[in-house]
């Protein structure tokens, strides 16, 4: 069973930038693909980012695709998303999860591809 904790959202207003965290309990987290979604009021959650076990492969949602960054430290077995540029619709709780792979440059982008999720961090962005 791997647990992934996510830390670092917060309040922050339009234009500001935040970055987040996702750390995990598992040392074979280097073999995991990556992936943030964030789901806001009353919306079904939706994908922002992906990274492969290797992040050499990265992808974005177009919604997020040149402001937000996913980067990866597997000797920390920690993920980050760095979020530059934030609007008031990045408001939403942000989820990080993980799967195994069999390949270094696969990414997942659908939660269906993931088996473990953590449990949310909030970022509220001001107008």
């Amino acid at each position: 069973q791997v647990q992934l904790v996510e830390s670092g959202g917060g309040l922050v207003q339009a234009g500001g930038s935040l970055r987040l965290s996702c750390a995990a309990s598992t040392r074979f987290f280097g073999t995991y693909a990556v992936g943030w979604f964030r789901q806001a009021p009353g919306k079904e959650r939706e994908f922002v980012a992906a990274i492969s076990w290797s992040g050499g492969s990265t992808y974005y949602s177009d919604s997020v695709k040149g402001r937000f960054t996913i980067s990866r430290d597997n000797a920390k077995n920690t993920v980050y998303l760095h979020m530059n540029s934030l609007k008031p619709e990045d408001t939403a709780v942000y989820y990080c999860a993980a799967s195994s792979s069999p390949s270094s440059s696969k990414v997942f982008t659908t939660p269906l591809e993931y088996h473990y999720w953590g449990q949310g961090t909030q970022v509220t962005v001001s107008s």
